[in-house]
């Protein structure tokens, strides 16, 4: 029995490529296959490192599966290049471009690097100052500045509450804090003293009780705070305290870290 070839799938971009990752993988989700070999080839900025890639796509296409070609370059000569593969070009700058000239009555840049750099220096900046707090306020570390935080997410240990931070800053610019539920924070109905101010900015998460085992498991096996028996109880005790305090919470046991900060946003009508 022969295994199915990987089928090629390039994320191509004159900039860092993160927009035709996203973009490109989003669209691949809908279809029911994950037989992709995935490469992101960033940063193709001359006509000589187009023609070498679409030099690479054509030798696949030659010997295997069509590769398919997300692109999001927004140079017209690069653009021009990548169209003439051998691939399934999906060209998903291009396409648009001329809807959107023709609806706002001016012509496109054409400049790369807008989307993630530095074309618009104040969100920038923003979205730097904001992923320093969300360091500086992960896990309860330092209590300086609460009052600053849009939102303080405040969850069981490894129930996701880093990550969440930390995407809301970088790609939001979005102040967040988190703070940790231990045990002794269970022997009363009240909220750890540092978040009482804070309680309308409190966003709570929570998980199943297998899947914090699990993880808390790959971080210290065999250990009481790994138990099945202790993550249930943290679980059912915080989200009683989420109750309580009429916090907001979601559980974060099947839901990826863009789903969680996208649902925070709403739920806690912030802006960015």
């Amino acid at each position: 029995m022969t295994t199915a070839a990987l089928r090629p799938v390039y994320f191509l971009s004159d900039s860092t490529g993160i927009t035709a990752e996203t973009l490109g993988n989003t669209l691949l989700t809908q279809f029911p296959v994950d037989n992709f070999d995935r490469v992101t080839i960033p940063f193709i900025t001359t006509a000589e490192q187009a023609r070498s890639v679409v030099r690479t796509i054509d030798g696949l296409a030659a010997t295997g599966p069509q590769p398919l070609v997300f692109s999001t370059a927004v140079s017209s000569e690069i653009r021009q290049i990548l169209a003439g593969c051998k691939g399934v070009i999906v060209d998903l700058i291009g396409t648009h471009v001329g809807v959107l000239e023709q609806a706002l009555g001016a012509p496109a840049s054409g400049e790369p690097g807008r989307a993630h750099g530095l074309g618009n220096a104040a969100r920038y900046q923003s979205r730097m100052a904001a992923v320093e707090y969300a360091m500086e306020h992960d896990d309860g570390q330092s209590l300086r500045a609460l009052e600053k935080a849009q939102v303080i997410l405040v969850a069981p240990s490894r129930c996701g509450k880093t990550p969440t931070t930390m995407y809301l800053a970088l790609q939001h610019g979005i102040f967040a804090a988190n703070f940790p539920l231990v045990d002794e924070d269970f022997q009363h109905d009240g909220l750890p003293k540092p978040l009482r101010p804070f309680v309308s900015k409190c966003f709570g998460l929570s998980s199943n009780p297998l899947r914090l085992s699990q993880i808390r498991t790959e971080r210290r096996p065999s250990s009481p705070y790994a138990s099945l028996r202790q993550c249930g109880f943290e679980l059912r005790s915080a989200e009683q305290l989420y109750v309580s305090h009429r916090i907001p919470y979601l559980n974060s046991a099947t839901v990826s870290v863009e789903e969680m900060a996208a649902t925070i946003l709403q739920r806690m009508n912030l802006k960015h």
